[in-house]
Order: structure tokens, then C-alpha cells, then sequence
């Protein structure tokens, strides 16, 4: 199940369809939170340090789709802790030797 979905289809001259890339790039080279105008609407995302993307070309029927994709996770991921030092253990008894020196000379 999806948690949320928007998807416009519309028709657009060469330079609105630049505009909007523009836009999408700006909002992408600052990150954080980025508005969009998107025709009637504005879209608000959050836009990480880190994306995913994929580029597909498709030619059929004498015409050419092309898609970009952009994916990022909706939460920020946690990192991983370091693994701490385990305590050494013995088994068995163990005994100290308490040894002293002495700065004296002996004569």
C-alpha cells in the first residue's frame, strides 16, 4: 500500500518543461525543505544529503519517454553504532605477584 501518491500529467513547451527541471535542480542543490510549483499546486518535500536515482529511455511507437526517478528514504536512517570492546575474561585462578624495587644500592 502506498502512503501517499501525486503524479500530473499534462502537456508542456520546451521551455516550461526546462523550468521545471530548473526548479527541481535548484531545490535539489539546496536540500532540506524544497516547495515546488507543480501547475495549480505546490509540493513540499524533504530532500536529504543522499539520493538514489534512475534513468530509463524507452523508444516505442515513435515516441521516446524519458524518466528520471529520485528515491530517498521518508526517514532519516539511524546510524550504526561502533561495537564496543568485549571484557577480557579467564577462567581458573589467578595469582598477583605484588613485586617491589627498591632505588637503594645495595654496597
Amino acid at each position: 500500500m502506498t502512503d501517499l501518491k501525486f503524479e500530473q500529467k499534462r502537456s508542456l513547451s520546451r521551455l516550461e518543461a526546462a523550468d521545471q527541471l530548473t526548479a527541481l535542480a535548484a531545490a535539489l542543490r539546496e536540500g532540506g525543505d524544497a516547495e515546488l510549483e507543480l501547475g495549480s499546486g505546490t509540493l513540499s518535500l524533504r530532500i536529504p544529503d543522499d539520493l538514489r536515482s534512475e534513468v530509463e529511455v524507452e523508444i516505442d511507437n515513435g515516441e521516446i519517454e524519458l524518466e528520471i526517478e529520485l528515491t530517498w528514504p521518508t526517514t532519516t536512517p539511524k546510524r550504526k553504532k561502533p561495537p564496543t570492546k568485549a571484557a577480557r575474561t579467564t577462567t581458573g585462578t589467578s595469582t598477583t605477584k605484588n613485586t617491589r624495587r627498591s632505588a637503594t644500592k645495595k654496597p
